[in-house]
């Protein structure tokens, strides 16, 4: 790039971030509702009747757009890409209205509905369900809750089944022990929740590093504008952050993080117990190796958790929290072990293993949070 280029980029650069809308336009493949209600938007992604059904699912506060974060990552457009049927469960703005919604409302009523949706809508086809963070957890608790569901397999992106094995959160962890309920009574009355501005900075805060250092990242990039629309799909994705339903959050905070109750496999939820040896359908599971949210060894306790499974592998991949599910590296590491699972979920493969980027010398994390 000679120094005319590089000028005329690194200005019309600058103005896209500082003065205009941006670099990139914002992305999103596109898709079509087919399903709908109260925090349930069902959206499939590729043409009517394709392949064998695959449904997204997302994790509570967090923007769809995860699995559709910007072209070359996007698993949605990926999948569909392989011929899948690629479906999405969206949730919406949650308000003070929704401060009684607990978990149950979503593995007894809205990922139960959308799997039997995405069933019928593929034939009566069983449905291969992928989620991110902690929707996996609610997949696995709604398939442990009800086994008559249509659900041929899991996979799981970045979710922790033991938190103390998180160092992120000792201090939160420690403080909740003491302080969660009064605190949280608080946050109820006033919000009905935990509101979407507290939840973006608190996500921002678990990635200080990368805060810190966008200002030199811009400065050493302001040219390439591939590496400045990846920053700032992911500023998007951060922005677009929903609250959190009061009692959701809740049972979250008390019962999954400072209880820790999932390592045990059992979690009282509506008033039943949930067993997680219940689930009797292959598991995929990813842990990042750069992953602070849920660092490996949080999440591969799913190996001893669910017992009853036929078959749970366990994958370790380079990348971050979002970047294992939508980072660079992820077509030749996370989605190629998920195509093969889904081709097939009961193969002969070791259960742990780790996948390796192509190109070993390829970095896996940077100041954009999705490599």
């Amino acid at each position: 790039m000679g120094i005319t280029d590089f000028v005329s980029n690194a200005a019309r650069n600058a103005w896209g971030l500082f003065v205009a809308d941006g670099v990139a336009e914002p992305y999103r493949t596109p898709s079509v509702v087919v399903g709908d209600g109260p925090h349930r938007t069902l959206r499939r992604f590729g043409p009517e009747g394709s392949g064998d059904p695959v449904l997204l699912v997302t994790p509570l506060a967090a923007s769809p757009t995860c699995f559709d974060l910007m072209p070359g990552q996007s698993l949605a457009a990926h999948l569909a890409g392989l011929g899948r049927s690629v479906f999405l469960i969206e949730y919406g703005k949650i308000t003070g209205d929704d401060r009684d919604l607990g978990l149950e409302f979503w593995i007894d009523d809205v990922l139960p509905e959308a799997i039997h949706r995405v069933a019928e809508l593929s034939g009566g086809r069983e449905v291969d369900v992928v989620a991110w963070s902690i929707a996996g957890s609610l997949a696995l608790l709604t398939s442990a809750a009800h086994p008559e569901l249509p659900v041929r397999s899991i996979t799981t992106f970045g979710t922790p089944i033991d938190y103390e094995k998180i160092p992120l959160m000792f201090l939160p962890r420690l403080a909740g022990r003491y302080l969660a309920e009064p605190a949280l009574d608080v946050a109820d009355h006033l919000f009905g929740g935990i509101p979407a501005p507290l939840v973006r900075i608190a996500y921002r805060v678990t990635a200080i590093e990368r805060e810190v250092r966008r200002p030199w990242f811009v400065a050493a990039n302001i040219a390439d504008s591939d590496k400045l629309a990846r920053m700032e799909r992911v500023d998007r994705f951060q922005n677009e952050i929903e609250g959190y339903a009061g009692r959701a959050f809740r049972q979250l905070a008390v019962h999954v993080t400072v209880g820790n109750e999932l390592t045990t496999g059992r979690i009282e939820l509506g008033g039943r117990v949930v067993d997680l040896a219940d689930v009797d359908v292959p598991v995929l599971a990813f842990g990042g190796t750069d992953d602070v949210l849920a660092p490996i060894p949080s999440v591969e306790p799913v190996t001893s958790v669910l017992t009853g499974a036929p078959r749970v592998r366990f994958v370790r991949v380079p990348g971050t929290h979002l970047g294992i599910l939508a980072g660079t590296a992820a077509p030749t590491t996370s989605w190629a072990e998920l195509a093969e699972f889904l081709d097939s979920p009961l193969g002969d493969g070791p259960d742990l293993e780790f996948a390796a980027p192509a190109d070993e010398s390829m970095p896996t994390t940077s100041v954009t949070g999705a490599d």
